[in-house]
């Protein structure tokens, strides 16, 4: 009986190595699709109620609407990976935070799709430290999570992901879209300032390092670029930045104030001078959708998701997902990055899609090309 404990211990330690060391890597029509899934707020299941729904949906609703709106999203959308941006579970309503993220995170793993998630404000307030809970969601199925590159950088869960170019293509070897993921924390641990954590120092010099390693990378040879590959950042609290947009310049809604850090840790700046970030995408402010451009970075809202999450009654919950697609040769091979696009699907009758735009593109030359048409 001991052997057999250990031969399937193996195994599933073998399951989930394979699952995590999985390639991520562009279709063979030449296009890669990220649906975006903010604030499920997940608690105990059936018995867990909904917010701010209409009085007739009241009844019957529950945190298993939440998983069917995810399912939904999966059927339609088909992505090649699915993102979780923090406050998967809302940890003050969740008895057993193993049990709500294990039911939260179902949808992803049954459907086989590669996931990933980071962290939000409210995940770590139930039986889980904030470190226990990100280790938990590591050791999970088909997840391409990861805790830290290493020890010395704050918070957990700032990682990595590279997409590869088509199969048998000259990009096939090369990751051709990288995505970066961070913890931007919970709440602040310095007495004199209030409010909600932010991304710190030891996080943004290891998104410096990343960044230009990757990029020296896409530029080196076999089949050396002009110009570092697309990058896309996903965190759950969103920057001070978001705060510079008023309606003429974003897509979508802003129905609340932006509730980032009280202090500026200045990673935008980071980003803009590493070049290589084309989006930024957060939840945490449910009743915000937008998504407005600053400094050739477009930053954007998903939407609430959740049911058990605060919202808008008649405001339906939203899922965001962005479509990355290859340019092709005149000899016909798939090459690098021509455009990213984003739309939102609303958890209404007709699934609706939602405010598709061009969130960057380039030219033949790899420069931004300016008024560059929205398109699925």
């Amino acid at each position: 009986m001991a052997s057999k404990s250990l031969l399937a211990h193996f195994l599933l330690l073998l399951f989930l190595v394979s699952a995590n060391a999985e390639t991520l890597r562009f279709g063979r029509n030449g296009k890669f699709k990220i649906l975006q899934v903010a604030d499920m707020h997940f608690a105990d299941g059936k018995t867990t109620f909904c917010e701010d729904v209409l009085p007739v949906q009241f009844a019957s609703c529950s945190d298993l609407n939440t998983t069917a709106f995810v399912e939904r999203m999966i059927r339609a959308e088909k992505p090649d990976l699915i993102v979780f941006t923090g406050d998967n579970i809302f940890g003050f309503d969740a008895t057993d935070a193993r049990k709500s993220l294990n039911a939260s995170f179902a949808p992803a793993m049954s459907s086989k799709i590669p996931w990933a998630a980071v962290l939000g404000n409210h995940d770590q307030e139930s039986t889980l430290t904030r470190e226990g809970v990100m280790r938990h969601i590591v050791g999970m199925p088909g997840t391409l999570s990861g805790l830290n590159p290493h020890e010395e950088i704050d918070g957990f869960g700032n990682y990595n992901l590279e997409v590869s170019g088509v199969e048998g293509s000259k990009m096939q070897n090369k990751s051709v879209l990288n995505l970066y993921f961070l913890d931007s924390g919970d709440y602040s641990t310095v007495a004199t300032i209030p409010g909600y954590g932010w991304i710190k120092p030891s996080q943004q010099l290891w998104f410096q390092r990343t960044s230009a390693k990757l990029q020296n990378e896409y530029k080196s040879k076999p089949d050396d670029q002009q110009e570092g590959a697309p990058g896309l950042v996903y965190f759950h609290i969103p920057l001070p930045e978001f705060s510079s947009f008023e309606a003429s310049n974003f897509t979508g809604e802003k129905q609340e104030g932006i509730s980032s850090a009280s202090i500026n840790s200045g990673f935008f700046a980071t980003m803009v001078e590493a070049g290589d970030v084309k989006a930024v995408f957060t939840g945490h402010d449910h009743l915000n959708d937008f998504c407005g451009e600053l400094i050739d970075i477009h930053l954007c809202y998903a939407g609430g998701f959740g049911y058990h999450a605060y919202g808008k009654a008649g405001w339906s919950r939203r899922a965001r997902v962005v479509l990355a697609s290859l340019e092709k040769s005149i000899k016909g091979d798939w090459g690098a990055v021509k455009s990213i696009t984003s739309w939102k699907r609303l958890d209404d009758r007709h699934l609706s899609t939602i405010d598709v735009q061009t969130l960057w593109s380039k030219s033949s030359t790899g420069r931004r090309k300016k008024g560059f048409p929205s398109h699925v």
